[in-house]
């Protein structure tokens, strides 16, 4: 190739080339990695995430961060859209009792079976395989506790059933009318 023809290449932003690496893998990736094969430093990689993420908004794609690791997920607002040309819509419906154990493993992560329990009231061990056959949740270690029970979290599928980014997007836990009342009662009593 002359030297003219390799003028009219074009030259890639850091972004277009980390949005490419992504878009081949099919798992998250962690920013070190592609800080190694970009040969930059993870600061340098967050700035072409930052970018792309931005790039992204008006775009039927978007980044999607969890545990350190980062990938390319499509726009949450598109979710039934893309279901509908997939024919998902039947399959992405949970019971009231799956999103009461998804809640409780979500805003308590990493938890024990036996304290999803003790939260809800009753034994989940069923609603628990369903979430890890769903691949909404993953085993996440072990506790030091006696027995050693095993620890869970959400996995990269379940922000993007919920069309998060990122855990922290999560809604703030609010307290219950009801229990905010009888806290001010007995405060007052």
């Amino acid at each position: 190739m002359s030297d003219s023809q390799s003028n009219l290449e074009p030259e890639f932003s850091l972004a277009a080339k980390i949005e490419a690496m992504l878009f081949v893998s099919a798992e998250p990736v962690p920013v070190g990695q592609l800080a190694q094969a970009l040969d930059v430093t993870p600061s340098v990689v967050e700035r072409g995430l930052k970018e792309l993420d931005d790039s992204l908004l008006t775009r039927g794609l978007r980044l999607q961060r969890n545990a350190g690791r980062v990938q390319l997920t499509t726009a949450p607002e598109l979710a039934s859209l893309v279901e509908h040309f997939l024919g998902l819509e039947a399959t992405t419906h949970l019971s009231r009792a799956a999103l009461e154990t998804l809640a409780i493993i979500a805003y308590q992560q990493p938890v024990t079976r036996p304290q999803v329990d003790s939260i809800r009231g009753v034994n989940s061990d069923g609603m628990m395989k369903s979430l890890l056959s769903k691949g909404l949740i993953q085993e996440a270690g072990r506790t030091d506790g006696p027995g050693r029970p095993i620890l869970y979290s959400t996995t990269p599928e379940f922000l993007q059933h919920f069309g998060l980014s990122s855990i922290i997007e999560l809604p703030p836990l609010a307290i219950p009318t009801d229990v905010e009342t009888e806290h001010t009662e007995l405060l007052k009593g």
